[in-house]
């Protein structure tokens, strides 16, 4: 089918929740995707910050066919081999912790607010305004955007919001009741926002001073995106329980709660469960994802593109006096403009380029980690003309 013909069926099938752009996709290779026209297009977006390795990358593909042809799914009623060399591995990356499998970000979520209540015996959980953490009821109530939760009032009770960077709000919002206070390193959707590290520091000794629980959400930030394997590691904080998802796997849906051993046992058998999370073959294809990273040193890359990224867009930013600034860690990368940035994203999707557009004004660049130079020169190049196009209107 052609993308016309998908997208004038759409709305007789699927339930309409998403504002999508107008193209089909059919297949990718590398940071590469074609529509169902045939056009090719280069891959800035990655799903959301999912495919950090790309897309159809061998080492997902055969992890992907060797598990299936032994089992998919078993259940969490049984053992399961993968399980544990995964939770092995990621007690590497995070050490003496314990790991729950999930299926999504907003899972491990809402299983890490559990997690906090059931551990300290208080329910009270402090999140930052601007910030996502997820669709379902209690997430979307952390969740420190009201255009997310205002149409589903009634909300859960026991959440509060500060603002974020602002340390002192934070101090005289807890109290004897938090349990305790979940935070992005960098708001994604809130258009890439970051802070510095004596914030981050200050909150990490704050949770300490008054036995809060420090939950970090890593969703989007984890496996090489801001040029560690976690973003947490640039401020060198120990979380007491980090929540990821995204790209753990490669683009095969899973998610996953990592607390301490200690907050770890506040859950007991009953107390949590998911019917496919952590099933076999999500496990093969994380093992496989986690080990391209490390061992093809795509967090180095990262990291250095990153750089070379943002100091090119920092040429754009001085030559047009409606880019207000340029952000970010590794490859997850903001453009805040003095303007709305959804025509610029339609802009470039004629020109080939995939990116997004969140808070209304900030461009998220957030492409797989194996990206090279010369695509990104291309992106800067096409952006240029997009931007010199705008100020000339």
């Amino acid at each position: 089918m052609k993308n016309e013909e998908i997208i004038e069926d759409y709305p007789n099938y699927i339930i309409n929740t998403y504002t999508r752009q107008p193209i089909a996709i059919s297949h990718g290779k590398g940071i590469k995707v074609w529509d169902n026209d045939g056009k090719e297009y280069l891959d800035f977006f990655a799903g959301i910050a999912v495919s950090n390795l790309g897309h159809a990358h061998p080492n997902i593909l055969n992890a992907l066919k060797e598990q299936s042809e032994k089992i998919i799914h078993c259940s969490n009623i049984y053992y399961n081999e993968n399980q544990l060399a995964l939770a092995k591995l990621l007690n590497k990356l995070i050490p003496n912790s314990r790991i729950f499998f999930a299926n999504s970000g907003a899972e491990a979520n809402e299983g890490a607010i559990k997690l906090a209540r059931k551990y300290t015996g208080k329910t009270e959980i402090i999140s930052t305004k601007n910030s996502f953490h997820g669709r379902t009821l209690a997430t979307i109530t952390a969740t420190g955007q009201s255009k997310y939760s205002e149409p589903f009032k009634p909300l859960p009770a026991g959440f509060k919001h500060v603002t974020f960077g602002e340390i002192n709000e934070l101090k005289n919002a807890i109290n004897d009741n938090t349990a305790a206070i979940i935070l992005e390193v960098v708001q994604g959707e809130g258009g890439i926002v970051v802070s510095d590290e004596n914030y981050f520091k200050e909150v990490e000794k704050i949770c300490k001073e008054n036995n809060v629980l420090l939950i970090l959400d890593e969703v989007q930030t984890g496996f090489g995106r801001c040029g560690k394997m976690f973003a947490s590691e640039i401020f060198n904080l120990k979380p007491d329980i980090t929540t990821v998802a995204k790209a753990i796997a490669g683009g095969f849906p899973m998610g996953a709660i990592i607390a301490n051993k200690k907050v770890a046992k506040g859950f007991k058998p009953g107390d949590h469960g998911t019917t496919f999370g952590g099933s076999p073959l999500a496990c093969a294809v994380a093992i496989a994802s986690i080990e391209t990273i490390i061992n093809d040193d795509l967090l180095e890359n990262s990291e250095k593109l990153g750089k070379y990224f943002r100091t090119h867009l920092l040429t754009l930013k001085d030559r047009y006096s409606f880019i207000k600034n340029v952000r970010g860690y590794g490859l997850m990368i903001g453009i805040e403009l003095y303007i709305k940035c959804s025509n610029i994203v339609n802009k470039a999707r004629e020109k080939g380029f995939l990116i997004n557009c969140t808070a209304d004004n900030v461009i998220r660049l957030v492409p797989p980690l194996i990206i090279k130079k010369e695509e990104i020169d291309l992106l800067i190049e096409s952006l240029n003309e997009i931007f010199l196009d705008i100020q000339s209107e």
